[in-house]
């Protein structure tokens, strides 16, 4: 079934083809990795799989932190006074390789060009070489292929492991050489370490031709496969291992520790408070959603892709079926089948109706590893089908006409696969570029790293994490880094553990939605710590022209104490005074009434000053102060809002002086301690 005349390459040729589609892989990733996702990305796992290399790096399964509730970063089991991550270590050592070498992505550079070489040896052993080439090059022109080997999520590095597996175990079978069962043996092995299901999934189908060849002949057999499940069992030891080691129980899994009721199986799932009823029928729906998107987004070619791969399948059924092919076409049955009995498959959608989480970003991630057969028998259905429609056409037509004829035909189908591809490249780059545009600006304060010797406060939006959403800002493993990143909830206890590094408080303008564009500025705020008899801080305001009235309003957990502008001028001076067991204001205001307000313990002293610009207009400067009155007076800079309406305030209405109008501006702030005579 040759095509008369088209050239054989040499061993030699194919090899260096072979490599150049490598090098290829690896400078496509790299090129996404540090213009599409130099920040990272929208998955905050990222920031867990990092963290979790720097520890490794360190000779650490666990971090201890100096002060409870302040350093927990995202996914880590909390265990006393430990904190280890719920995901298994082989991803992240291969990151922290990457870093040994040179930097993190260099680790995403030689895991997307392995892959890529991988599916070219194993469609290779399969078929012939213009077929292994073309496979390759259909991996690495897939969206899914670019966009998650990009970033430092486990699935492109677990493929690896499996793609190893195969390739090895496919050399062996067609050698007899114990020294490729032993590199399948290795590659299933530290697979099952990282993705344990993942790599079943992938593995049943060559663990299938594994007994049928016992069966044909065990003799022959069983020496290689021994090797095999001897080293895959080896691994299966290793994790259990690791298990004991870290939730102190071979059979606790990391992620069963975080949230025992996540993971496999139907019925209750739950994460996080995150909890749905997970049914068969909810599973199967899910699942065709997500395979759908494989197959007309995330494939290359599209659907076109898909539908060359399974005129492939229909090729080698027909003319190169053996056991061997039907193990790499068996991928097609068990990831998207045993897919079904996992809830991440449906959470990934974000709406199983109008699909937009994580899998519009990254796409169907969890079935990464059906690029593999799904390119292998893209490219056969490609090559021999152009080899059986020359055959057609040269029985018909002149030799010379029938080539037109398959060039044509193969431009065609290019040009329609190159189409859809460009687009769908194109679309997932663009989504993941917007986000990346929001992070120029909230990260823009540590543009250069952050501050020498630096304790930053980082608010918490999505509760009390680290690195979710900032996983850009990470601790080194034993906090003595450049910078040391603290939830700012306790903030006394904190700076306390950190007495010789100057404090700062992170601050950003607008909500945390990257994807829509928020938040449009930041700030690194320089923060004081005083102590003295009494605590005074002043501030002057901007009150821009327009302004009808000013009032303001001081609170603690004793209550509220309300005040009016003396006039309206151009600015608005407020003295505030925290003395023994009260609060007070003073300046270019006028108390309502003479009540004190009070203080005791650790408190926020909150200060608004509300701009009233007539009937439903208006905007208000907040400070909120935190104080500890325990006989002598503590206080630390404060937060400062600029706030549209008190909905906004809280968090994401940060007082950024570069992004405030004409007129709106905190000046002349001081925070300073006293002493009695």
């Amino acid at each position: 079934m040759k095509l008369n005349r088209f050239p054989d390459l040499t061993r030699r040729q194919f090899r260096i083809a072979a490599a150049g589609l490598a090098v290829a892989a690896a400078a496509v990733v790299w090129t996404i990795a540090t213009q599409v996702f130099p920040y990272h990305s929208l998955n905050h796992d990222e920031g867990v799989y990092l963290q979790q290399a720097a520890m490794l790096l360190e000779g650490q399964l666990s971090i201890r932190p100096p002060v409870d509730g302040a350093f927990r970063p995202w996914f880590f089991v909390e265990d006393g006074d430990r904190l280890y991550p719920k995901y298994g270590p082989v991803p992240a050592a291969m990151f922290a390789v990457g870093k040994l070498v040179g930097g993190y992505r260099l680790a995403l550079v030689a895991i997307a060009a392995g892959n890529v070489a991988l599916v070219v040896g194993v469609a290779r052993e399969l078929f012939d070489r213009w077929t292994a080439l073309l496979a390759g090059a259909v991996v690495l022109a897939s969206p899914l292929f670019l966009i998650d080997s990009a970033v430092f999520l486990p699935y492109a590095p677990t493929t690896l492991w499996n793609l190893l597996f195969g390739y090895g175990y496919l050399r062996a079978d067609r050698t007899g050489d114990r020294r490729w069962a032993a590199v399948a043996g290795v590659g299933v092995a530290l697979a099952f370490f990282a993705r344990p299901y993942t790599a079943l999934l992938f593995a049943l189908p060559f663990i299938g031709h594994a007994l049928w060849t016992l069966a044909v002949d065990w003799r022959a057999a069983l020496p290689r496969q021994a090797v095999v499940a001897g080293l895959g069992l080896a691994g299966v030891g290793v994790t259990l291992a690791y298990n004991a080691v870290v939730t102190g129980s071979a059979l606790l899994f990391p992620y069963r520790a975080f949230a025992p009721r996540d993971g496999l199986g139907f019925g209750e799932r739950e994460i996080l408070g995150h909890e749905i009823t997970y049914t068969p029928e909810l599973a199967i729906e899910a699942n065709r959603t997500v395979v759908e998107l494989f197959a007309t987004e995330w494939m290359t070619g599209g659907i076109v892709g898909v539908a060359l791969a399974a005129v492939g399948v229909a090729l080698a059924a027909r003319h190169r079926w053996s056991p061997r092919v039907a193990a790499v076409a068996g991928l097609f049955v068990t990831v998207p089948v045993g897919n079904v009995y996992f809830w991440g498959n449906f959470n990934i959608l974000g709406d199983l109706d109008s699909p937009g989480g994580l899998v519009v970003s990254f796409g169907p991630y969890y079935h990464f590893d059906l690029l593999v057969p799904t390119a292998v028998f893209a490219a056969l259905g490609v090559v021999v089908g152009a080899r059986l429609l020359y055959r057609g056409l040269n029985g018909r037509l002149e030799r010379r006409q029938a080539r037109v004829g398959v060039a044509a035909a193969l431009l065609l189908v290019a040009g329609a696969a190159g189409a859809v591809t460009a687009a769908d490249i194109d679309e997932r780059v663009g989504e993941n570029m917007d986000a990346t545009e929001t992070y120029e600006h909230a990260y823009a304060p540590f543009e250069g790293g952050p501050p020498e010797a630096s304790l930053v406060l980082l608010p918490d939006p999505y509760g009390d994490w680290l690195a979710h959403p900032f996983q850009y800002l990470r601790n080194d493993p034993d906090f003595d880094g450049r910078a040391v990143y603290a939830i700012d909830d306790e903030p006394f206890e904190v700076v306390d553990a950190f007495p010789d590094r100057e404090v700062y408080r992170y601050a950003y303008r607008g909500a945390w939605a990257p994807y829509a564009g928020s938040p449009t500025a930041a700030r690194l705020q320089p923060v004081a710590d005083v102590s003295g008899d009494r605590v005074r801080y002043t501030s002057t305001v901007g009150i821009p022209p327009g302004a009808v009235g000013v009032s303001a309003r001081l609170s603690t957990d004793d209550g509220s104490r309300y005040y009016t502008g003396t006039n309206t001028p151009g600015n608005l001076t407020t003295e505030l005074v925290v003395s023994g067991e009260n609060v007070s204001l003073s300046g270019d205001v006028r108390a309502l009434d003479d009540e004190p307000l009070g203080i005791e313990g650790k408190d926020t002293v909150r200060l608004s000053v509300f701009v009233d610009y007539g009937p439903g207009g208006g905007f208000s400067y907040r400070f909120a102060l935190p104080v500890e009155a325990d006989g002598e007076v503590r206080a630390l800079s404060p937060r400062v809002e600029r706030c549209r309406n008190p909905r906004s305030c809280g968090g994401s209405a940060a007082y950024v002086p570069s992004a405030s109008p004409d007129g709106v501006y905190v000046r002349s702030t001081r925070l300073v301690a006293e002493r009695n005579a």
